[in-house]
C-alpha cells in the first residue's frame, strides 16, 4: 500500500483542525510526511529511580508511587497546584502553574502512578514541574518502554494538545497497524550491498526503538536512503546535461593567451594555479559544456585564472564576462583587468548600474556586433537589453550571493549555454560541496602567491583598548591603513555589542589628527562609493565599517583589520573579514575583541582563528560547531533540500558511500531504465525538486 497521499486528517486522533496545523506548522499532510517527521531525541523509559538517586545532573526521571495530597497556592493567575508524591520511602513535590482544575479532575490520591518529568532544586528540595502522570496498572513494564522519542513541536501545536506525547500517540498504533509492510524505496540489491534494514523495520525502530542497537540501524539505514537520493538526483541531472547539452570548443591557445602568459603575467603561476588552467583547459576543450566550481581562499589569485580562461574564449572566436556582486568589487575586476592586458588590443567594458545611457548604447552595439571582447558587470549584466553575439564563456563572482535565476539568466544569453566558472573565496566544506556543488566538478586553489606573509591573529579582550590603540597608531605612523569593523550602525537597547556610531566618535577623539572613513549599509551607493575610494587612495588612514567590506576591498596598505565584537560573527565571516588585510607585502595582522564572558562555543571559534589561516580548515570548523544552514552561502536562500535525519557535519563519510553508490548506478544504466533501477526512477519523480534545473545552470 501506498502511504504516500493518504491525508493524515483521517487518522485517530487526528480530524480536519489538527491535520490543518500540522500542515501549517510542521509541513505534514500525508500519512508518509507523518511517518518522516523523526524524534529530535529519545529518553531512556527502561527503568525506574528511587527518589533518594535523584541528583541535579539528571536531565530526566521516572518514578512509580502515590500521591499523597494535593494543595492549591495562591489565586487566579498566581494559583498554583503542589502534589507530595511517595514512592513509599522519600517523598518529593510535583507542580502545575497551569490546568489545576483538570489535573485534580483527573489524578486521585492513592492510587498508584508512574511519574516522568525533569527534577529541578527549589529551597533545598526537588521537585517536577508539569510532570507526566500515567496509571502504573496501564503501562508495559519499564524494560518494554525502552528509548521514547520526542518530537518537535511549536507553541501553536502545543496550545491546540499537539505536544510531543500527541503525536507519539498517533503514530504508535499508525505504525502496529501498518500489517502489510510500508512499500519499500530502495532496490534489494542496495539493501544486500550496504547491509541496510527494510523500511518498515526502519521506521518503526526509528519511532519506537527495541533498543539502541536497533535505533542506530534505523538511523543509519534513513541517513543513507536520504543522502542516496540527493546525489543520485544531482548526478543524474549532469549526466543529462553531458548527454543533452553540447559546449563550446576552444580548440586552440592562441595569440591574447600566449602573449599574456608570456609577457603580461604579474607574478609566476603558483602549481595550483597551474592545476585548475590545466582542468578548464580540458574542460573547454571536450565538446562538453563546463560547469566548474573554482574555490580559492581570498588573495589565491582566481581572478587571475579566470582572465585566462576568458583569454581562451577570446582566442577561440568568443566573447566573455564576469558577473561581481557589488558595483566596487566589478569596478576593481574592470581596473585590474584592464591593467593585466594594457597592450593587447582587447576591448573590454564595464556595465555597472551607475553607467550612463550614452555610454550603453555603444556597449550595446559594440556587444551585438562581437566587437567588445570581455564585459564586466554587476546584476545589469542580466537584464534583457544585454544582447551577446557570442558569448562562450560566463565567470560568476561570489556566486553565493547570486540567486540560481539571476545565474539562468546569463546562461540563456546564448542558444547554446557558455561555459560556467562560479568562483567563491568561501572555501566550501567537502561534505557541503558535495550537496550544493554536487553538479560542478571542482578546482581548488589552496595556495598563496609567493611573498604573501601569513596574516597573525590575535584575540583580545576589551579591556586591552589602550594598547591596541598605541599599536593602531603606530602602524598608521609607518604609513600604513586600518579597519575596524563593528557588527551594528546603532547603539541598541536590546544589545551591549559595539555600534559603528559610537566607535566612529570615540576614534575621531583618539586619532584626531587620523582621516578616518566611515562605510555602512544605509548609505547610499554613492556616498559608499565616495568613502571607499578615498581609504583605496590612501586619503583615510582608518576605515570604519560595518561587514559591507566583507567582499570586494583590496586595499595592499590596509595592514590591521579591528574587529570590534566579534563573538557576534561565524567562522566564514571572520575569515572573509580577515582576508581585506595581508594582500601587499607588509606582515598583516587581524585583532579579534571581545568580552571576556564568552561561550565555550565562541572560545572555540576565537581559538581557531588565532591557531589557523586556512580557509578549509576554518569552514570544517564552522560546519561542525554551526551546521550547514548557517553557513555563508546558505543562511542566504537555505539548502536546495531538506534534511530530516542526516546531519552534514557528522555524515560526510556515508555522503561519501552514497555519492559512489549514485555514480555507480548511473555509470551503467544513466536514464534508469533497467528493471532493477525503476523503483529509483519512481522515487526521484516523487521527490520535491526545483523546478529549475539547478544542474544546467551551474
Amino acid at each position: 500500500m501506498d502511504l504516500s497521499y493518504q491525508d493524515i486528517k483521517f487518522l485517530p486522533g487526528v480530524g480536519p483542525k489538527k491535520a490543518d496545523i500540522l500542515a501549517k506548522e510542521l509541513g505534514i499532510r500525508s500519512v508518509d510526511d507523518l511517518l518522516h517527521h523523526y524524534p529530535f531525541k529519545y529518553v531512556d523509559r527502561s527503568r525506574f529511580y528511587y527518589l533518594h538517586e535523584i541528583s541535579e545532573e539528571m536531565p530526566f526521571i521516572q518514578v512509580k508511587g502515590k500521591i499523597l495530597r494535593f494543595e492549591k497556592v495562591g489565586e487566579g493567575h498566581n494559583q498554583r497546584l503542589t502534589a507530595v508524591f511517595t514512592d513509599g520511602k522519600e517523598t518529593i513535590e510535583l507542580v502545575w502553574f497551569k490546568g489545576v482544575k483538570w489535573v485534580l479532575d483527573k489524578y486521585k490520591a492513592g492510587i498508584e502512578y508512574v511519574i516522568f518529568g525533569k527534577p529541578s532544586l527549589f529551597n533545598g528540595r526537588f521537585n517536577i514541574v508539569h510532570p507526566e502522570v500515567e496509571i502504573a496498572s496501564k503501562l508495559p513494564p519499564p524494560e518494554q518502554m525502552g528509548l521514547q522519542p520526542y518530537y518537535n513541536t511549536s507553541e501553536k501545536m502545543k496550545s491546540n494538545f499537539l505536544n510531543s506525547k500527541a503525536i507519539q500517540k498517533i503514530i504508535f498504533p499508525l505504525l502496529q497497524n501498518i500489517k502489510t509492510g510500508i512499500p519499500e524505496t530502495l532496490p534489494a540489491f542496495v539493501l544486500q550491498k550496504f547491509a541496510l534494514l527494510n523500511l518498515t523495520e526502519s521506521l518503526v525502530n526509528v519511532h519506537f526503538p527495541k533498543n539502541a542497537d536497533m535505533l542506530n540501524k534505523a538511523r543509519q539505514r534513513l541517513k543513507f536512503e536520504e543522502l542516496f537520493y540527493i546525489q543520485l538526483n544531482i548526478l543524474r541531472q549532469t549526466k543529462w546535461r553531458d548527454l543533452n547539452y553540447r559546449g563550446f570548443v576552444f580548440g586552440q591557445i592562441g595569440h591574447y593567451f600566449n602573449t599574456f602568459f608570456k609577457d603580461h603575467l604579474p607574478f609566476e603561476l603558483t602549481n595550483a594555479q597551474k592545476r585548475v588552467l590545466r582542468e578548464i583547459r580540458i574542460d573547454v576543450a571536450s565538446g562538453r559544456q563546463m560547469n566548474r566550481l573554482l574555490q580559492g581562499d581570498v588573495g589565491s589569485g582566481k581572478t587571475l585564472v579566470a582572465l585566462m580562461a576568458m583569454l581562451m574564449a577570446v582566442d577561440n572566436g568568443f566573447q566573455a564576462c564576469i558577473m561581481a556582486p557589488t558595483e566596487i568589487l566589478a569596478t576593481q575586476h574592470f581596473v585590474s583587468i584592464k591593467e593585466f592586458l594594457c597592450d593587447l588590443g582587447l576591448e573590454i567594458a564595464l556595465l555597472t548600474g551607475s553607467t550612463r545611457p550614452k555610454a550603453r548604447v555603444e556597449l550595446h552595439e559594440k556587444l551585438q556586433n562581437g566587437e567588445m571582447n570581455i564585459l564586466i558587470g554587476t546584476h545589469a549584466l542580466i537584464e534583457d537589453t544585454v544582447q551577446f553575439k557570442n558569448l562562450g564563456l560566463v565567470v560568476i563572482d561570489e556566486q553565493h550571493r547570486f540567486g540560481v535565476e539571476q545565474r539562468s539568466k546569463l546562461w540563456k544569453k546564448n542558444q547554446n549555454p557558455p561555459h560556467i566558472l562560479v568562483m567563491t573565496a568561501t572555501p566550501i566544506p567537502r561534505t557541503l560541496a558535495m550537496t550544493l556543488y554536487g553538479d560542478l566538478s571542482v578546482s581548488v586553489i589552496d595556495e598563496l602567491p609567493p611573498g604573501r606573509k601569513p596574516i597573525q591573529t590575535y584575540h583580545y579582550y576589551n579591556s586591552k583598548r589602550q594598547g591596541l590603540n598605541q599599536f593602531i597608531a603606530k602602524q598608521v605612523q609607518v604609513g600604513r591603513q586600518v579597519y575596524v569593523v563593528y557588527p551594528l550602525i546603532n547603539e541598541s537597547e536590546k544589545s551591549d555589542l559595539q555600534d559603528l556610531e559610537t566607535g566612529f566618535q570615540y576614534l575621531c577623539e583618539v586619532f584626531p589628527n587620523f582621516k578616518i572613513s566611515r562605510v555602512h549599509g544605509k548609505l547610499k551607493a554613492a556616498e559608499k562609493e565616495h568613502e571607499m575610494q578615498k581609504f583605496v587612495n590612501g586619503e583615510t588612514q582608518i576605515m570604519v565599517a560595518t561587514t559591507v567590506i566583507e567582499v570586494g576591498v583590496n586595499v595592499p596598505n590596509a595592514s590591521v583589520m579591528v574587529i570590534e565584537s566579534a563573538q557576534r560573527f561565524g567562522l566564514s565571516q571572520l575569515h572573509q573579514l580577515r582576508g581585506r588585510v595581508g594582500r601587499g607585502a607588509e606582515q598583516s595582522f587581524c585583532i579579534l575583541l571581545t568580552d571576556f564572558k564568552l561561550s565555550s562555543d565562541t572560545r572555540k571559534r576565537m581559538e581557531i582563528m588565532v591557531r589557523t589561516n586556512d580557509g578549509f580548515e576554518i569552514s570544517e570548523a564552522d560546519l561542525q560547531l554551526r551546521g550547514p544552514g548557517d553557513l555563508e552561502g546558505t543562511q542566504q536562500s537555505g539548502l536546495p533540500f531538506e534534511l530530516k535525519i542526516a546531519n552534514l557535519a557528522r555524515d560526510g563519510k556515508m555522503l561519501e558511500i552514497a555519492r559512489n553508490a549514485s555514480m555507480e548506478i548511473l555509470e551503467d544504466d544513466p536514464t534508469l531504465e533497467k528493471p532493477q533501477n525503476r523503483i529509483l526512477a519512481q522515487q526521484l519523480r516523487k521527490m520535491k525538486t526545483n523546478a529549475i534545473n539547478w544542474g544546467s545552470i551551474s
